[in-house]
């Protein structure tokens, strides 16, 4: 008896070949939803214990810095200035921290088999860590926002939405790419701690958050361009105020550096690199 060719409904797809052709929906949505539970289920630690950080900041700097004769920022009060820098500035660190957690904690308990098996491309993957991270960057910045909003002297109504929008978005998505990089390249929490003590910190606190860098020396002025946290925290302040000095290109800088990122967090991914070897 000859052979029958096998119909398409049936055809067991051969070891190794992905049966999902397209974008396997279902599984990314659970790893994204598990990404939120996870952080979710801890609200207390993960998003409002750093809104009331950050909100001690506002309260520490402008009655430090703000409170005795202090001239405005950009033509708006002290405290106006600083509010938008610190919101993102909350937003960053907790996108960073949420990605750089997942994979690491998997390979630390023994446990990176559940990112790995399930029937999630790379792409699929990343978007979901990435995902998770975003979110809780969103939920940390309107948990900051609202606490702000209710501060006496501090008016953070958004003037131009889409710029709010926008640049967290790009933000907390470039920290999002960073932090799966890390989570990808460190042995041990101690790895991921330094980056953030030692890169994330440093270029969150000199990127503008407390002052502008008009006030600068011409060539610190230069050495902040070079800082891509400067465009993030200046193209999100001018949604609140409608000022910014950052020129114009920056958000072409943000998009191009998550486009890189992400080129990069793929091809580590699907090489396995420090993961699968």
């Amino acid at each position: 008896m000859t052979d029958q060719p096998v119909s398409g409904e049936n055809r067991l797809a051969s070891p190794g070949v992905p049966i999902f052709r397209n974008v396997n929906w279902g599984g990314l949505k659970t790893l994204y939803i598990k990404e939120v539970r996870r952080f979710f289920k801890v609200q207390l630690q993960t998003v409002w214990a750093p809104a009331v950080t950050t909100l001690l900041y506002l309260v520490i700097f402008t009655l430090a810095l703000g409170g005795r004769g202090r001239g405005d920022v950009m033509g708006v009060p002290f405290a106006d200035f600083i509010a938008p820098g610190l919101i993102v500035m909350g937003m960053l660190n907790n996108a960073f921290q949420n990605a750089s957690f997942s994979l690491l904690a998997g390979k630390m308990q023994g446990t990176i088999v559940d990112y790995l098996m399930p029937p999630l491309s790379t792409a699929e993957l990343l978007a979901g860590l990435a995902g998770g991270a975003v979110t809780r960057a969103f939920c940390v910045g309107a948990a900051v926002w609202a606490a702000m909003a209710l501060w006496p002297g501090v008016h953070v109504a958004p003037m131009h939405l889409w710029a709010i929008l926008w640049f967290g978005f790009l933000g907390a998505l470039f920290l999002a790419l960073i932090g799966v990089l890390t989570s990808i390249w460190a042995e041990k929490f101690d790895h991921a701690a330094a980056v953030t003590n030692f890169v994330v910190a440093p270029l969150t606190l000199l990127s503008g958050t407390f002052y502008s860098i008009e006030r600068l020396a011409p060539a610190f002025q230069t050495i902040s361009h070079f800082n891509p946290f400067f465009y993030i925290i200046s193209g999100f302040r001018y949604g609140f105020l409608g000022v910014t000095d950052s020129p114009w290109w920056g958000s072409l800088v943000i998009l191009g550096l998550d486009i890189v990122m992400g080129l990069i967090c793929y091809t580590a991914l699907k090489r396995g690199w420090k993961i699968k070897n």
